[in-house]
């Protein structure tokens, strides 16, 4: 997948960024290019290899068709595990390294079905708004949308 500068680009387990340059650097006497990537929502910049990005999980916004398959993952009823919280934290966690819209949208679902019934912990809490600001950010930018209305679909979509 190739890139330019102004394109949008899915990182994964940092979210939307914007591609503001293409640079070069010397590196172990090798001349290698890197995508300078700022995240939207964090301000963070990454350099990314241009040629290791697909394997980094670098990735272009999701589909209108992907979007779709998102938001019927969220009317599904949540899959609550009955493990340890730090366990349920990890496989979470787990699922939104992959930067998959797919397992962000698991992850979103099952913590807000889950905080229906119980307290969530401190890191689940910070894991749901993380998920939630992840999906927001990506289907807002793919779609040309307010980020404000996107967030309040989704949340609709949670209270089923």
């Amino acid at each position: 997948m190739v890139f330019n500068v102004g394109d949008k680009a899915v990182y994964p387990a940092h979210g939307v960024g914007v591609i503001k340059k293409i640079e070069s650097k010397k590196i172990g006497g090798v001349n290698q290019d890197f995508y300078v990537l700022q995240i939207l929502s964090s301000g963070a910049t990454l350099m990314v290899p241009t040629q290791g990005c697909e394997r980094a999980g670098m990735r272009g916004l999701v589909s209108t068709k992907e979007i779709k398959k998102v938001y019927s993952i969220l009317k599904e009823p949540g899959k609550v595990s009955h493990t340890t919280w730090n366990r349920r934290y990890r496989e979470f966690n787990d699922k939104l390294s992959t930067g998959s819209v797919g397992c962000i949208a698991e992850v979103l679902r099952d913590l807000s079905s889950l905080r229906g019934d119980k307290e969530l912990s401190y890191g689940e809490k910070k894991m749901l708004d993380k998920a939630l600001t992840m999906l927001v950010a990506e289907i807002s930018a793919a779609s040309s949308r307010d980020s404000l209305d996107v967030e309040t679909e989704l949340n609709q979509m949670l209270v089923h």
